[in-house]
């Protein structure tokens, strides 16, 4: 058999244990946070039916969708097609090569999983889902073909509590990693309709969202000529500039835009809905977040219908690290319409990012193993062996260093693996009873018996 070179697809990564470890860590501590308010965890298979994810994310989100070759003897059915040219098309085409894909996100098949277990769910349902998706997009530092989303919604609640409690778990949850200073942006997708009213320009609310929405990367100038070559006037942008330079604290932008957009239904409903979402926030302790009215947020517009979120850190140099928001028909694309819904999403990626920076990972976070025995013959392997069940039996994470290899290597071994204490075996300690326990990082050694040991760890 010829050799193959060892590697992995391009866009995708191996994680060691360390990193493990650290990822574990941050996910672990936001399902604690989403299972503290009420969600549950659920998983979807990793690929989904082709039909359930084409025509979902727009014409450049379904370029991006990995599809899975069926198996068989797919050309020779292709070739078949090929017979008769008129049947030759792309749409016709396309099943007999392909009928399934690789998640392209968690928001799809949630809809999907919705519909098809909507007789066993409790309404509202809240579940959480923290698991990998594939984009088949160019790889770039920070972009993968592979990653995992970190996704809780709730589904058949139009309260506006559920808003504010995401802005509880995204402060509480990312308060427990670590972080101290960080903003969650909120915005509403009626607000902005109300703004492309207020222009005269109602159908071309995508084109200025998507132009505003990149006011901190290429400035009000930038704005300025995006929307100019879009079709917008400069009287339009003259009228939109003080809107979206608002500034002040959250209640004098909100009376502000009741003056703006007094005119405007859609507008004024949007203000109530963040009002309302404020007067909630009231009644709950933050730890660390600050909650900003930002204006130029507008995230994914095709799909969001209310509140939408964005999360940024102050403390390192980041993009969002979180977001999501409202949206009224989350079911419909599966045939069960008027199902409102509102989620929000970790990006787990650059939060492992922002914690590595700012040095924030817990000294034991790598620690897999409490306790190494190590000896120095067969006869203290022997000796160790029932030491070593007692150890496990009270839930302690122990290991012991097969005989055959001298002493210093295995110390080494258990500071290569951050192992915080060593128990050394050997003649002395077999005839007392009494081990010698060592604290790896004080250097600190003790006699112990056994019962001491397992008290002590």
């Amino acid at each position: 058999m010829a050799n193959v070179k060892a590697a992995i697809p391009k866009g995708t990564r191996d994680f060691g244990p360390v990193v493990m470890n650290r990822r574990n860590y941050i996910f672990d501590t936001i399902k604690k946070v989403f299972r503290k308010y009420g969600y549950q965890e659920i998983q979807t298979p990793t690929m989904e039916n082709l039909d359930t994810l084409t025509g979902k994310y727009g014409d450049e989100g379904d370029q991006l969708i990995f599809k899975i070759l069926n198996s068989g003897d797919y050309l020779a059915k292709a070739e078949s097609l090929k017979q008769n040219a008129e049947s030759l098309t792309s749409k016709n085409l396309l099943p007999v090569i392909s009928e399934k894909a690789l998640r392209y996100d968690l928001t799809v098949p949630f809809a999907r999983y919705v519909v098809m277990h909507q007789h066993e769910i409790t309404s509202p349902f809240k579940r959480f889902q923290v698991q990998p998706v594939w984009r088949a997009d160019r790889p770039q530092k920070g972009r993968y073909r592979e990653f995992y989303q970190c996704d809780a919604d709730v589904v058949g609640s139009d309260s506006l509590l559920n808003e504010a409690e995401f802005v509880c778990i995204y402060d509480e949850a990312l308060s427990l990693l670590g972080l101290k200073d960080f903003t969650i942006k909120i915005n509403n997708r009626k607000i902005l309709s109300g703004i492309a009213e207020l222009i005269g320009k109602p159908n071309q609310i995508v084109d200025l969202t998507v132009a505003i929405d990149k006011l901190d990367k290429i400035g009000l100038d930038g704005v300025e000529k995006e929307l100019l070559e879009k079709g917008f006037i400069t009287a339009d942008i003259e009228i939109l500039k003080p809107v979206i330079l608002l500034s002040g604290s959250n209640e004098e932008k909100l009376l502000a835009l009741k003056s703006i957009l007094s005119n405007s239904m859609i507008g004024l409903k949007g203000i109530e809905e963040i009002d309302k979402v404020f007067s909630y926030l009231k009644n709950f302790d933050l730890n660390h977040a600050k909650v900003e009215l930002d204006l130029t947020l507008a995230r994914g517009l095709n799909y969001y219908t209310g509140c939408i979120f964005e999360v940024k850190t102050n403390e390192a140099a980041m993009g969002s690290i979180g977001g999501g928001g409202r949206y009224d028909d989350l079911t419909g694309m599966f045939g069960k319409d008027g199902l409102t819904g509102v989620g929000v999403s970790f990006g787990a990626d650059r939060i492992y990012d922002v914690l590595e920076e700012l040095n924030l990972f817990p000294t034991d976070v790598n620690e897999s193993t409490k306790v190494l025995i190590c000896v120095f013959g067969e006869m203290e392997e022997a000796f160790a062996i029932p030491i070593l069940n007692q150890l496990r039996k009270a839930n302690i994470n122990a290991e012991l260093f097969p005989f055959g290899t001298k002493m210093k290597k295995q110390m080494q071994y258990a500071n290569d693996k951050n192992i915080p204490y060593v128990v050394v075996i050997g003649g002395d300690e077999m005839e007392s009873g009494l081990l010698s326990l060592k604290n790896m990082e004080s250097g600190e050694q003790v006699k112990v018996n056994v019962e001491e040991l397992i008290g002590k760890l």
